[in-house]
């Protein structure tokens, strides 16, 4: 089985922290999952009582509790620094004014949205994302080899 790193690439950057998201190693899905559904099912809780489609979410939770070695949970918000990323991104740019008003963007609160906003007024959104891609690209190829997974990279 191979898995397309653009698919691991979206399942990891759709997980919030409500929801989390698996690889089905059988398959080569990527499930979505709520963490309320996971928490029923690590608790061993009933939940016929819940609502048909709230079963379905518990459901596979029980299938990714009970059979941990079928699935394997994708990187967490936690386990990808994106302010890392940014700080990154701001040091490897050449032009030291830009790169200065980067930095200073991303010091303090509120940090996430004066760099969106900064890169926006700088007219280099596109090279940030480009950057950004890379950065998940690398996390999805090291998830895969540490998983053993077989994996095919996007074609730009």
């Amino acid at each position: 089985m191979q898995v397309k790193l653009e698919h691991i690439i979206e399942g990891m950057e759709m997980q919030s922290e409500e929801n989390r998201s698996y690889l089905n190693l059988k398959t080569g899905e990527i499930v979505y999952v709520s963490q309320e559904a996971l928490a029923i099912a690590d608790d061993g809780e009933d939940y016929e009582h819940l609502p048909e489609w709230q079963q379905e979410d518990v459901k596979l939770a029980y299938d990714i509790v009970d059979s941990f070695d079928q699935f394997a949970g994708l990187p967490s918000s936690f386990d990808i620094d994106e302010y890392e990323m940014m700080e990154s991104y701001c040091n490897s740019l050449s032009d030291s004014k830009t790169q200065d008003a980067l930095l200073a963007s991303i010091r303090g609160k509120g940090a996430f949205q004066r760099f969106k906003d900064s890169v926006n007024r700088l007219g280099i959104s596109d090279q940030w994302y480009d950057y950004r891609d890379m950065k998940y690209e690398e996390i999805a190829i090291e998830f895969c080899k540490s998983k053993n997974i077989d994996y095919i990279k996007k074609e730009y």
